[in-house]
């Protein structure tokens, strides 16, 4: 779709200074080069919140549900108040990741298919939204793509789950919220739109996911091998990434973050050494977790990769970083001052969907299940492989409620559940076996 007739060089230069000074805000950048699309005339593009400039009638400078009184933050429009929620969430990615997407959908969704600005928007049409949400428009719904590319669309999948739906209400009803306390809208029209109808879920963890111990040996010692190959860097990344996950229960973003100075040796009662690791882990809470010798050496060897002395007492940086640094502007400054940045949640998501292609091809002999097993394994399917191995070791059950960092040990207890079900599978099997020689 074209841009507005008023896409002018002038005009673009101005909006692309207006968003380049929220990038902080929202944690997203703009190139210099990208297209502003103005929004509000006719055959108007899809695009990133950071990349549009919505024309008068769509700002929601004149939107019919502002505030009267004096706003407790300074913001003309609804972009710009849009900004000043996202910020609230700028020491915490997930969120901010999350409610960047939702306010977005929406937003795009107001001006493009109901024709009005956020902060005009009544009930009505936010029920209409929340329809739209179990059937998105062809025109929202694409393939991954930079959200620097014209390809780029707000929903990757042509349907959401009734869980998604449930989560998008309650993040547009919290934000409006947050708009209505400082003051910016006069009303929450989310208030009186009820939730999604869901399925309360007997188990709300796919602990299904985890490799089985036999799988996850061999590819342990797959990975390990085409570490000690001269110049495999990427695969050693990979072999630190899978062992801070599979060895020590992390979620992606907790390794993402983690850093050195936090990794310490500690001797045990036996005079074993061990490895303690800090984390900052869902809702801002600071927890141990164990680190297995192999995966300390594993990420010795990455930091040789990068040249750097992982043992040197002054040792300190994100302990899982990439090696090349593209030659740009914005990659180098986004790798000044803090020595390496960390791998962003999507490029380990990526390093894992990397292995798991490799592994499909290079690992011989794979049975059906095991087959099946790879073809689903994600990050999160090693924090669940600690989890169910724990419990078959007899792990005591609050032991692995802390390293995971479950706020509740009956979450914890589901991998307890799982086991029993493997343990009553294999005898059950034991006996057909048995049933069957007679």
């Amino acid at each position: 779709m074209a841009l507005g007739s008023a896409h002018r060089p002038r005009a673009r230069a101005a909006h692309h200074g207006l968003a380049a000074r929220h990038e902080a805000s929202i944690g997203l950048h703009v190139e210099a080069d990208a297209d502003i699309i103005a929004i509000g005339g006719a055959g108007a593009q899809i695009a990133p919140i950071e990349r549009i400039a919505l024309r008068e009638v769509l700002n929601g400078s004149k939107g019919i549900n502002r505030a009267a009184g004096f706003p407790f933050f300074q913001a003309h429009d609804d972009l710009a108040a849009i900004r000043a929620c996202l910020h609230l969430y700028r020491d915490q990615p997930k969120t901010l990741r999350a409610y960047t997407k939702e306010l977005e959908r929406f937003l795009l969704w107001a001006v493009t298919v109901r024709g009005k600005a956020l902060s005009s928007l009544l009930v009505d049409d936010c029920e209409a939204y929340k329809d739209f949400l179990k059937l998105p428009s062809p025109a929202f719904v694409g393939p991954r793509a930079p959200r620097s590319s014209r390809r780029w669309r707000p929903f990757a999948a042509d349907s959401l789950s009734p869980e998604s739906q449930l989560y998008a209400v309650r993040a547009l009803r919290a934000a409006f919220t947050w708009l209505v306390d400082a003051r910016y809208l006069a009303g929450n029209p989310w208030k009186l739109v009820r939730n999604p109808v869901t399925v309360e879920r007997e188990v709300t963890l796919q602990v299904e996911r985890a490799l089985p111990e036999a799988l996850w040996n061999d590819v342990r010692a797959h990975v390990r091998l085409r570490s000690t190959t001269p110049g495999n860097h990427h695969w050693r990344i990979v072999h630190a990434l899978m062992l801070l996950l599979g060895d020590s229960g992390l979620r992606r973003e907790e390794a993402a973050g983690a850093r050195r100075e936090a990794l310490h040796p500690v001797v045990a009662d036996d005079g074993t050494e061990l490895w303690t690791l800090r984390v900052i882990g869902k809702r801002r809470r600071e927890r141990t977790v164990p680190v297995s010798p192999e995966t300390v050496e594993a990420i010795r060897a990455h930091w040789r990769d990068r040249d750097e002395d992982f043992d040197t007492p002054a040792a300190a940086g994100r302990l899982l970083s990439p090696l090349v640094i593209p030659n740009t502007q914005t990659a180098r400054r986004k790798h000044e001052g803090d020595h390496r940045m960390p791998y962003y949640t999507n490029a380990l998501n990526r390093l894992i969907d990397w292995l798991r292609r490799r592994l499909l091809v290079e690992l011989e002999t794979l049975t059906p299940a095991a087959h099946a097993a790879l073809v689903q394994m994600s990050p999160h399917a090693f924090r669940h492989t600690f989890g169910t191995l724990a419990a078959a070791s007899d792990v005591p059950i609050d032991v692995v409620q802390k390293v995971l960092g479950h706020q509740s040990v009956q979450t914890t207890s589901i991998y307890v559940q799982a086991e029993q079900r493997r343990v009553m599978r294999e005898i059950g099997l034991m006996y057909v076996k048995r049933t069957a020689s007679e």
